[in-house]
């Protein structure tokens, strides 16, 4: 089963003032360097970081945001 479809009528959200239905969050051993690779493959980092040193919000190239965290 697949959970992606393409939306011709899809525009991203305005986070934060959006409320989102759902977002992703990923687990990744080194997160440092997982945040230096994933702007490479497109995402970006925007200004408002809600989570601290807890995690960072990204957003993904159609611009919904995602979180990154630590495995520890």
């Amino acid at each position: 089963m697949y959970v992606f479809y393409t939306s011709t009528s899809f525009t991203a959200p305005d986070w934060p003032a959006d409320e989102l239905p759902f977002h992703l969050d990923f687990v990744f051993p080194d997160r440092a360097t997982a945040e230096e690779r994933l702007p490479a493959l497109g995402a970006t980092k925007p200004a408002h970081q809600p989570g601290g040193a807890q995690w960072t919000v990204l957003l993904d190239p159609s611009g919904r945001p995602f979180c990154t965290h630590d495995a520890s």
